[in-house]
């Protein structure tokens, strides 16, 4: 079953998801994520602008099929109908839905601001996951270090 995470109180969505992304490429992890037009351009920028010896190597939707082949890191608005070894990938949401067909996926993350609409939106998620048999888990960044 896919395990599902919140994390509550991230002051930036964008600079934790980059820092999240590095984190999980360092150890290996597959990610993708769903975000929307906007944000994809400017996590994109984000990503390639991160100081020198960090780079976080990664794709995004409309790239060639062999660049995203390779890419441990894939951006998108909405996720590929067909994932290679989607049991293994984690999905890092910053959508306000749930990702259409997650439970294919290893595990789901989902950011979430002090923005009061944020919280609503996130709130709304998580009851559709608990609705559908899943139980999240609650990761409050105000009580833990943001690396």
């Amino acid at each position: 079953m896919t395990e599902v995470a919140f994390h509550f109180n991230a002051s930036d969505k964008q600079g934790y998801a980059c820092r999240l992304l590095r984190k999980g490429y360092l150890k290996g992890a597959r990610l993708l994520v769903r975000t929307d037009v906007r944000a994809l351009e400017a996590l994109d920028s984000a990503l390639w602008a991160f100081p020198s010896g960090e780079f976080i190597p990664h794709g995004r939707e409309g790239d060639a099929p062999s660049l995203l082949r390779r890419s441990p890191i894939q951006l998108y608005t909405e996720l590929p109908e067909s994932v290679e070894n989607s049991a293994s990938v984690v999905v890092v949401n910053l959508r306000d839905s749930l990702p259409p067909r997650y439970e294919r996926f290893a595990r789901v993350i989902e950011i979430v601001t002090f923005d009061e609409n944020d919280r609503l939106q996130a709130r709304e998620r998580w009851r559709a996951y608990k609705q559908r048999g899943i139980d999240p888990v609650r990761h409050d960044l105000q009580l833990a270090p943001q690396d």
